[in-house]
């Protein structure tokens, strides 16, 4: 396998026949390098960082690739500023509330555990985005997701549905409807949001009127599958949505999985990024997370908790210190041979 002339990896007969003709001649074996083999074969180190050239193309698997849901919400962020600008209005009654030496103000949405009704908002608010800031470019409307095709009701899909855009507070009800029937938890619904960029960015398609509960169904069905210990199963959203039947719930799972490639894994990078991106998309919004002032048995438990970590990393901090020694008191440590007889 590591012999240079073997067939394994002679690009093609004619570079073979031309390296015996050489041979004609005999030559001292020199160190042959790799480009005068002819096979310029890549080296696997060379291969490794080929998918950094595509970082903005790929937001849901690289952390430091910005997002699409937020580049798209810019425009309009920009021209709603520039209206209140241009008009003089003012941008309406600040509710947000300040902390002060007596009263400190806190959300309950972390990183690790966010505020469930807000998180769906804020998941509305980026699908919103990305149906009316689509490229519009003509792409390919795939079949599963085509509502026409595929209905989630028995009623009759209006023959302009694909022209008139969803508002956001449809595609709320619409979220907030399978969560609160499927009991989802807001981890889940950013891995769903995830899902659907990395949907539409590995199959080069837009989300749009025509096929967005499908995609967003498709998205839930397998975020609660990978993150939920206990996966709602298909014949469960069956109960749920009445009209689809077992068959369609599995059909769709089966090319979204396709579609994706089978990369479901999300790390933890970026998670992060796409929770404090929605963050970012409702302080932009208008869309704050309520805050609460710090009770005194809350304050108890994040007292209690910073000393548990306090005396959890005591240990490491110390054996962490560098300690200072005189060169006086300093002593070498001398090896002699050892002569066995």
């Amino acid at each position: 396998m590591g012999n240079t002339t073997s067939c394994c990896v002679a690009s093609s007969p004619k570079l073979r026949r031309n390296a015996h003709s050489r041979l004609e001649s005999y030559r001292p074996e020199q160190d042959i390098s790799r480009e005068d083999t002819g096979c310029n074969l890549q080296h696997i180190s060379d291969r490794e960082n080929v998918d950094d050239m595509n970082m903005e193309f790929n937001p849901s698997d690289h952390p430091r690739a910005s997002t699409i849901f937020l580049s798209k919400s810019q425009t309009d962020v920009r021209e709603k500023r520039k209206s209140l600008y241009i008009n003089h209005h003012p941008p309406g009654q600040l509710r947000r509330k300040y902390s002060s030496c007596s009263t400190i103000y806190l959300d309950d949405s972390t990183v690790s555990q966010p505020n469930l009704k807000y998180t769906i908002k804020c998941v509305a608010l980026a699908i919103y985005y990305h149906i009316k800031n689509r490229d519009g470019d003509g792409r390919l409307l795939l079949d599963i997701f085509d509502e026409k095709l595929h209905p989630l009701s028995k009623s009759e899909v209006p023959p302009d549905y694909e022209k008139h855009d969803p508002e956001q507070k449809h595609i709320y009800r619409f979220v907030r409807t399978l969560f609160s029937a499927a009991q989802l938890t807001a981890e889940c619904a950013i891995v769903t949001l995830v899902y659907l960029e990395r949907l539409l960015t590995y199959a080069e398609i837009d989300i749009c009127p025509a096929n967005w509960k499908r995609i967003v169904l498709g998205a839930i069905l397998l975020a609660s599958k990978v993150w939920d210990d206990q996966a709602v199963w298909n014949v469960d959203y069956c109960q749920i949505l009445k009209d689809i039947t077992v068959e369609d719930m599995n059909e769709l799972e089966r090319q979204f999985l396709e579609l994706l490639q089978f990369n479901i894994n999300v790390p933890s990078s970026v998670y992060a990024k796409y929770y404090f991106d929605l963050r970012s998309l409702a302080e932009s919004n208008n869309l704050s997370f309520p805050l609460e002032p710090l009770s005194r048995d809350r304050a108890c438990k994040l007292e209690a908790i910073s000393r548990l970590c306090e005396d959890k990393y005591k240990d490491f901090r110390r054996l962490a210190k560098r300690r200072s020694a005189s060169a006086d008191n300093l002593t070498v440590v001398r090896w002699s041979p050892a002569i066995v007889s």
